[in-house]
């Protein structure tokens, strides 16, 4: 082989090793999850690449930064490390506390803004700390004066996690401070207290200071989160004591209540007694009354019952005698003084059957025997029996 050839050859694969060397500065193969910043190496220009796939680099410099990404700012005992990068926030009373959690971000897609935030921070570190983290510790900072450290630990920790949101996302309030008076909980005495307030305008939307910078570059938070809140020691100590107050304070407003009900509820069991005792009265009342009623009413109707008898008993002893004066006059009382004609001759009859002597002669002596002759008994029956017709009116002739 000729040394010309070899020379060649050397060239050659010097030549390929060089290429392979330089290959991973001609191409960048992007990840799914990155945008894809390149620097062209002469120009400066930059090349944004938001899609996934083999992207032409011509030996430029690649910056690459994620989507979305989790930022955390929490204590050394969150993480179980040595570095605290909790938030200081400070209240309304004075009390100091620090704040630990986390939330998630994402990056803007459109060309101009990413361009701007690589121009200003260059890389996603720079991005975290210098842009994000200010931000936050921005908004945790205007956050403490809205309310004080008790608030803060009870009734107004939802409004905690929603201000320091909304404040990092669109820019922090615009506020004002005011005196107000006020009763201590603990010691019961008034004081003087400065209170911050939101300034709104006339249709009650909060008024900014400013606009947020996460806003202006695009990036969008979410998802925040507090782990813990922990307040210095004092105030830790004051946050419990007054807990303890206000808790002693419920309780006794609790008995209070509890007896003021237990009072009420007996008054109205006595008032439901008396009524009940009242109604019962009023029942045996209503049941004698009724009872009364009943035996008047029987009476009453008893006594009608006698009259109507009474009446009706005259009306018909009325009757049959008015019935037997009218019998009497229409055939002269015919069927008595029958009845008793018929008793007399009976009873003078029976009269003679039971006499010893006798009333005809067993022998008769002289006379022709006619028939026209009557003896002494006959005489007499006669006359007993002419004597009853004229005492009872009564004719024995048959009329014609």
């Amino acid at each position: 082989m000729s040394t010309q050839r070899k020379i060649m050859l050397g060239f050659l694969g010097v030549a390929l090793v060089a290429l392979i060397a330089l290959s991973g500065s001609v191409f960048e193969n992007v990840d799914a999850g990155r945008i894809c910043v390149i620097q062209a190496p002469v120009s400066g220009e930059l090349t944004i690449h938001f899609d996934q796939g083999l992207k032409y680099q011509g030996f430029g410099r690649v910056t690459y930064y994620k989507k979305e990404s989790e930022y955390s700012f929490s204590s050394a005992s969150d993480k179980g490390s040595r570095l605290d990068e909790s938030i200081s926030i400070r209240f309304n009373d004075g009390g100091k506390a620090r704040i630990s959690g986390s939330f998630r971000y994402e990056l803007p897609r459109d060309i101009e803004r990413m361009q701007e935030l690589h121009f200003k921070y260059g890389s996603q570190p720079a991005v975290d700390q210098e842009l994000v983290r200010t931000v936050i510790e921005k908004a945790v900072y205007m956050t403490g004066p809205l309310m004080s450290s008790k608030q803060s630990s009870s009734e107004k920790r939802n409004d905690l996690l929603s201000f320091i949101e909304d404040q990092a996302k669109v820019g922090v309030y615009k506020t004002k401070v005011i005196e107000q008076k006020e009763i201590d909980p603990l010691s019961g005495k008034e004081k003087t207290v400065a209170i911050t307030q939101l300034v709104t305008d006339d249709g009650g939307v909060i008024l900014r200071q400013d606009q947020s910078p996460l806003e202006r570059f695009g990036i969008n938070i979410y998802n925040l989160s507090l782990n813990q809140i922990k307040y210095d020691e004092t105030i830790e100590k004051q946050i419990a004591e007054q807990q303890n107050a206000i808790m002693r304070v419920q309780t006794a407003i609790a008995e209070a209540r509890e007896a003021e009900q237990n009072a009420i509820k007996a008054e109205a069991e006595g008032k439901a007694q008396a009524a009940l005792a009242r109604a019962e009265m009023e029942v045996e009342k209503v049941r004698e009354v009724t009872q009364a009623e009943k035996k008047r009413d029987v009476a009453k109707l008893a006594t009608e019952s006698a009259e109507y008898y009474k009446r009706e008993q005259t009306l018909i002893g009325e009757g049959d005698a008015a019935r037997k004066r009218l019998a009497a006059q229409a055939n002269g009382s015919l069927e008595q003084k029958l009845e008793a004609y018929i008793q007399v001759q009976k009873n003078w009859a029976d009269a003679f059957s039971k006499s010893q002597q006798p009333f005809v002669p067993s022998v008769v002596m002289g006379g022709n025997g006619a028939a026209g002759s009557n003896s002494s008994a006959q005489t007499w029956m006669q006359m007993m029996m002419l004597q009853a017709a004229k005492d009872l009116s009564l004719d024995t002739k048959v009329q014609k």
